[in-house]
């Protein structure tokens, strides 16, 4: 599980002290990545892949319309700590798992289902059996540079984290950088299909994107790295402009 507090930057409506988003009841939000055992996803098409159904999902008319059927789940999701869960599944179960509520999001070699918060004690059943662990994913060749016209998620490159837990920080990143744009600026990016790219720097470049005034995404440390910990920079071009970078 991971969980993420906003940087002092954001703009979120949903943005409270930490006591207070500790006691709203916890929900989280299920993301499932296809592994198959004779073609695994890359590394990078699985991050993009997850930061891309984070936004899809928050876009969608069901989360984002007050009538929308996903919007009180969104809505108590947002106003608590900002969980995502990674699980992985094959076979029957990613045919089970497609059978639920949710979007599946496609980048490159990686397919990624992303469904609508659910009470942290209430993963529907199909789900819940799936594993966390074992989302360990290579890289078959470097990454090529970013396209720097189009937002870029800054993978910290000092941390080291599985795929899954990479996947929902990336994640994270996306999120953080939608509630940071103006209405335009979101369209804008819908149009897109919501391109982006996941990269790290060296640490030289993270040193500055971390003092750039981006938003950042720091751990709540509860799986693998510690509390705090930061763990990606968006670097959303129109936030890169109002943050002078």
């Amino acid at each position: 599980m991971t969980s993420a507090d906003t940087s002092p930057h954001s703009t979120s409506p949903f943005q409270h002290e930490v006591s207070e988003r500790d006691a709203a009841p916890q929900f989280v939000l299920p993301l499932v990545v296809r592994i198959e055992r004779a073609e695994p996803p890359a590394r990078t098409d699985a991050l993009e892949a997850a930061a891309r159904a984070v936004l899809v999902l928050l876009s969608d008319e069901r989360a984002a319309a007050e009538d929308g059927e996903w919007f009180r789940a969104v809505r108590d999701w947002q106003d608590a700590r900002i969980r995502k869960v990674v699980r992985r599944a094959r076979g029957a179960e990613w045919r089970r798992a497609g059978e639920l509520p949710g979007i599946t999001v496609t980048q490159g070699s990686a397919e990624v289902r992303v469904f609508p918060p659910v009470p942290l004690d209430g993963w529907p059943k199909e789900l819940a059996k799936l594993q966390v662990s074992g989302t360990d994913l290579d890289e078959p060749e470097p990454p090529a540079a970013p396209d720097p016209a189009r937002p870029v998620l800054w993978l910290s490159p000092d941390l080291e984290m599985s795929a899954g837990k990479a996947m929902a920080q990336a994640g994270h990143g996306a999120q953080l950088a939608w509630w940071e744009l103006t209405a335009v600026e979101r369209e804008e990016w819908r149009a897109s299909g919501f391109a982006l790219s996941v990269r790290s720097p060296d640490a030289a470049r993270w040193a500055e994107l971390t003092a750039s005034g981006l938003p950042v995404v720091r751990d709540a440390g509860f799986t693998e790295i510690a509390p705090g910990s930061c763990t990606v920079v968006a670097g959303h071009p129109a936030l890169r402009r109002r943050a002078g970078g």
